[in-house]
């Protein structure tokens, strides 16, 4: 079960950079920039809403601005 956890943060911890990647790198407007994460994380097979990745670029916003 641990080992399970594990590779499940692993893998968040992957989608999280990339996520970060693409907002630093990408020059597109919110909405678009917004979509393509959520592409990106569903190709991964995370199916976030749009309240979720809205919360979660104003996380790595908060953290880049730090």
């Amino acid at each position: 079960m641990n080992k399970a956890l594990g590779i499940l943060y692993a893998f968040l911890g992957g989608a999280v950079v990339g996520c970060t990647a693409a907002v630093l790198f990408a020059p597109e407007k919110g909405a678009d920039l917004r979509s393509r994460i959520k592409e990106l994380l569903k190709k991964k097979g995370i199916d976030f809403s749009d309240d979720e990745v809205e919360q979660l670029v104003k996380q790595i916003s908060a953290q880049i601005e730090e």
